[in-house]
């Protein structure tokens, strides 16, 4: 039987059972992968050589709101996927886009100056504790 490498066009392309999920999940990532680029550029701007995770109080706030999104990411993936399974694709979908908005608001504030950050990280707990109340209930409820 021949391999077909373009049958992956034919066959059910687009079937996914939580797309706006899938989509919201790629955004946070892409925000993470900036960040990481972000980092990249402050190691040669402040001459901060890997694996030095220390230097001048600019470069350390650029590594800090990687490393933070980071541990962020680690409680929000699991958290959005199982209400999205657990609730509804939309209503995870929801409450991940406005944490992706979360980080970007968390980074800004914070490499114009520390203090600044807290609304976006307020607001990417909240809606961690939002789907953590949602994929609980759900989940609860399939029982």
């Amino acid at each position: 039987m021949p391999i077909d490498p373009w049958s992956v066009f034919l066959s059910n392309f687009g079937g996914l059972p939580k797309p706006y999920t899938a989509f919201v999940t790629l955004l946070d990532i892409a925000i993470y992968a900036v960040l990481s680029l972000n980092v990249s550029r402050a190691r040669g701007k402040h001459k901060v050589a890997a694996p030095a995770t220390e230097g001048p109080e600019a470069f350390n706030r650029v590594f800090r709101v990687q490393q933070n999104t980071l541990e962020q990411l680690m409680l929000h993936l699991p958290l959005l996927w199982i209400a999205a399974f657990a609730m509804d694709d939309p209503f995870a979908a929801s409450f991940g886009a406005v944490w992706a908005f979360s980080r970007i608001l968390y980074a800004r504030g914070y490499y114009q100056k520390p203090k600044r950050r807290t609304k976006g990280f307020i607001i990417g707990m909240v809606v961690n504790m939002i789907l953590f109340a949602g994929a609980l209930a759900g989940t609860v409820a399939a029982f």
